[in-house]
């Protein structure tokens, strides 16, 4: 009699104990959601550190970037190619193919080794005037950190966990956690479940738990407290919507077509890809030199032009040239970041359009249809801006605005951003063999996939 109810006991403990696969993941997820948040603040220290650096030595020493940044790119391409293949470009693309074979992306995409790298060069590339952001690797650094605990507590990695610690990254990135949920909507599921929202939900709110505890309520490019009447959004967002889906879309295509286009008109530059990150490096440092304002994640100048600064009318332009060249490069770093201070240099240019309406809503209705124009995400692109504004006042003509270069940018470029920079991911982890060690180099995907 004593018999059954011991072995019942010791089957319930086996399958809902402490040592139960099912709390074996929660810890994973529990630990990581705590280590994405910490991971996330110090990558977020030192990425503004390294900008501030730099910029500081272009403005003592105006002739050193000529210098740095075209010797620069040139050795962080290499060290790439050399060291870490699966950690060039962005990351958020690694983190899409990640998702369609966790088992595989464990040892490859998202492993230890290829976060660590990703954010050493990501900082070195801010270092050298790069125009690059940190939320695409702190995506993909997020991603691999969720992967190591689930590898460390033996509990089985799914597509989930992958979805879930890559929405955490952008929540913490950007201290913007509602965004991390739109994230994992738009960007990383095909399907989202609600079992995906659970886990997404959960760990966005312990990583943000933990950021926000030591960074403090921030608001990433202040606040904007301007509204818009509906005779004037009606005026503003179509314009603003056309503007920036066609130069968002001609970005986003130029970007998945860029490695093809080298290839037929320079071919010598096919296989060398350290001398193209070097005429990439000189593109980016002439254009720095001569506009000053061009370097880095571009955070600063776009906070400016959102807090009323008239910024040139060329700045616009400048940054989406820099950041085209930065990402055709191969060089670890985001989009981001540099989308949203291209997006606000144009909403400068519409600016003098309406001059009797509010500035800053004016340039927020441009930045969210540009970075809605190369992302194709135009909920992510309003939450983004909505809570990195506190601009609830302008979520409705935001939307607007980004629902009409949504339609404008799917004109211009038919593919998706993201996903289409995916595709080479997916072919390498497909094409690697099943037992290669977790060290083992990855087949380098497309010049374009960076």
């Amino acid at each position: 009699m004593m018999f059954l109810p011991s072995r019942r006991w010791r089957v319930l403990i086996r399958r809902h104990g402490p040592t139960s696969p099912v709390w074996r993941r929660r810890t994973a997820m529990g630990l990581g959601a705590v280590s994405i948040g910490l991971a996330a603040l110090l990558f977020a220290t030192l990425a503004d550190d390294a900008s501030a650096l730099f910029a500081r030595l272009a403005r003592t020493y105006f002739w050193l970037p000529l210098l740095v940044t075209p010797l620069g790119f040139a050795g962080i391409a290499w060290a790439t190619g050399r060291f870490a293949p699966e950690a060039a470009g962005s990351g958020i693309p690694q983190v899409i193919a990640a998702a369609q074979n966790p088992t595989r992306a464990m040892r490859l995409l998202i492993s230890p080794r290829a976060a660590l790298l990703k954010f050493g060069f990501t900082i070195a590339a801010l270092l050298c005037g790069a125009s690059v952001g940190r939320e695409g690797p702190t995506v993909q650094i997020s991603a691999a950190i969720l992967s190591w605990h689930h590898r460390l507590f033996r509990a089985p990695m799914r597509a989930s966990m992958i979805i879930a610690g890559g929405a955490a990254g952008v929540a913490a990135a950007f201290n913007t956690p509602l965004a991390g949920v739109t994230f994992a909507i738009e960007e990383l599921a095909d399907a989202y479940e609600q079992r995906v929202a659970l886990l997404v939900m959960t760990t966005i709110l312990i990583a943000g738990i933990v950021s926000l505890g030591l960074a403090g309520d921030y608001v990433y490019f202040g606040v904007v407290g301007e509204h818009l009447k509906v005779d004037a959004v009606l005026r503003i967002a179509p314009v603003a919507g056309v503007a920036g889906g066609i130069s968002g879309g001609l970005f986003a295509r130029a970007m998945l077509n860029i490695g093809g286009t080298r290839d037929r008109w320079f071919p010598v530059l096919k296989d060398r890809p350290v001398v193209w990150a070097l005429l990439c490096g000189i593109v980016v440092a002439v254009i720095g030199v001569v506009t000053g304002l061009t370097w880095g994640t571009g955070y600063a100048a776009a906070r400016a032009i959102v807090d009323g600064s008239h910024a040139p009318y060329w700045f616009g332009p400048a940054k989406l040239t820099t950041t085209l060249a930065t990402a055709a490069s191969g060089l670890p770093g985001g989009i981001f970041a540099p989308s949203l201070a291209t997006g606000a240099g144009l909403g400068a240019l519409l600016r003098p359009l309406f001059p009797n309406d509010p500035g800053g809503a004016v340039v927020l209705l441009g930045m969210v249809a540009y970075f809605t124009g190369v992302v194709r995400a135009p909920l992510t692109a309003v939450i983004i801006i909505v809570e990195a504004t506190a601009s609830r006042g302008l979520i409705m003509p935001l939307f607007l605005s980004a629902l009409i270069a949504h339609a404008t940018s799917a004109l211009v470029c038919k593919e998706r951003l993201y996903h289409g920079l995916a595709k080479p991911w997916r072919i390498a982890l497909a094409q690697s063999p099943k037992a290669q060690p977790a060290r083992g180099p990855l087949p380098r995907p497309a010049p374009d996939a960076g």
